[in-house]
């Protein structure tokens, strides 16, 4: 929802963020609404609106076609979801959600790493109950 959000998290650790539907003007400058990067080996996409596996919205899907990526993350639904795409051979995950807004009870968030074109150590963190 802030500038301030995301300023924290580039101190915190290098950062790739996209903006969401609550993001405003700052945010939506600093941040672009998809990204597409390879790290340890994996070309990961995100972006806030995906829809679901294998249905990705047809923006998504053209994506998805066009650069193969093995990982897709998203969020906007707030519903922890982890699962294989056989049919776009990836790995999709959407995190949940860690902030206030929404109507998740807990706040989530996924824990990986990327190494040697594999995605390991998946775990989901939850960081407590949503400020209410």
């Amino acid at each position: 929802g802030t500038i301030d959000v995301l300023d924290k998290l580039r101190e915190f650790k290098p950062t790739i963020a996209v903006w969401g539907n609550i993001d405003g003007g700052k945010l939506r400058q600093e941040c672009k609404e998809g990204e597409i990067f390879e790290r340890g080996g994996v070309r990961v996409m995100i972006t806030h609106i995906a829809g679901k596996p294998p249905k990705y919205n047809s923006k998504v899907l053209g994506y998805v076609k066009r650069y193969k990526p093995k990982l897709l993350v998203c969020g906007h639904s707030h519903i922890l979801k982890v699962m294989p795409d056989k049919q776009n051979n990836l790995l999709f995950m959407n995190p949940g959600a860690a902030g206030k807004h929404g109507f998740h009870k807990v706040k989530t968030l996924l824990r990986f790493d990327l190494e040697v074109g594999e995605i390991k150590n998946l775990e989901v963190v939850e960081m407590g109950p949503r400020a209410k």
